[in-house]
């Protein structure tokens, strides 16, 4: 790799400075990585294991830097535990440290670290050997973000819904928080691609997906293509008034579009029905169960007339 160029010439289109996180004790050690690297990086500190792993929790960061010897938990152990998490697992960890044992180097390795550098630190040798790994990061990421992208309408895919739920999931039953979900269809559309030709039904797709995305206002809600005219939101830490509210802003944005549909029974233009189910995460059940319950109240608003948003929550 050239060190001469910087990681915006290596990454064309980075929007922002990675994250970078030093997890070390020694406030010297500190100091030293982060004049190396303050040009390039977005620099966040923490002089613990455990307060690492908070830090990570709230904002993963695209690459860390951690000591081996620290007080209350170990870069082992703390390395461990984020490989162990699947929400944390996927940024490089190298480990920075005065151990210099082929031991040490080893066992790092065997825990899920990328490198290892030694003390006293080598400011060309740590910035080349970080901007490697967080561009060959930053890269893995762009592949997997077109990975999970629905080729027709540029919002996440079904591979990319399974993955998210799954991870909203977890994280609400880690924090005792519900989750909420609107599965979305939208009405009489096959009737509207024969009627109107499948490049007006590609178009319309397209057209709707804008508007529920735009709908959306909330960072970590997300919208995904859940399967041909169908779609689904996942909404984190929402309750079932809160998502209901929002099925009918999404109902709302689609009528906005005012697409002509001379073959639906629900009105004269194109519109979605919505199934809306919340769940607390707990042991006792899954996504599964927030799936059926989600298409369950879609049928129900399907059955009513459908262009109509039909919910179930924690207390129904």
């Amino acid at each position: 790799m050239n060190s001469g160029k910087t990681l915006a010439e290596l990454i064309p289109g980075l929007a922002h400075k990675p994250r970078l996180l030093i997890v070390d004790d020694q406030p010297l050690v500190i100091r030293t990585l982060h004049e190396i690297l303050k040009e390039e990086f977005d620099v966040f500190m923490a002089t613990s294991g455990r307060q690492a792993l908070d830090m990570c929790s709230e904002n993963p960061p695209d690459i860390m830097l951690l000591d081996i010897m620290m007080p209350d938990m170990d870069g082992y152990e703390v390395c461990t535990a984020l490989k162990a998490d699947q929400t944390l697992e996927n940024f490089p960890v190298i480990f920075v440290t005065a151990q210099q044992d082929v031991v040490d180097e080893v066992r790092a390795f065997d825990v899920g670290a990328v490198d290892f550098i030694t003390k006293p630190i080598n400011p060309a040798l740590v910035s080349v050997r970080v901007r490697t790994h967080v561009v060959v990061k930053l890269q893995r990421d762009i592949l997997h973000s077109i990975a999970m992208q629905d080729g027709l309408t540029g919002v996440a895919n079904r591979r990319r819904f399974d993955e998210q739920a799954q991870l909203h999931w977890r994280q609400g039953r880690r924090d005792k928080k519900p989750l909420s979900l609107i599965l979305i269809d939208i009405d009489h559309f096959k009737q509207y691609n024969d009627h109107y030709g499948h490049l007006a039904g590609d178009k319309a797709l397209r057209d709707v997906a804008h508007a529920l995305r735009s709908a959306l206002q909330r960072p970590h809600d997300s919208l995904s293509r859940y399967g041909g005219e169908e779609f689904a939101c996942l909404l984190p830490d929402t309750d079932n008034g809160g998502a209901t509210l929002l099925a009918q802003r999404l109902l709302d944005s689609v009528r906005a579009l005012n697409i002509p549909h001379a073959m639906s029974s629900a009105g004269e233009h194109l519109t979605i029905s919505a199934g809306v189910a919340t769940l607390l995460p707990d042991s006792t059940s899954s996504i599964e169960n927030l799936l059926n319950m989600a298409d369950e109240q879609l049928y129900r608003a399907k059955h009513d007339g459908r262009n109509c948003a039909r919910s179930a929550g924690l207390s129904d």
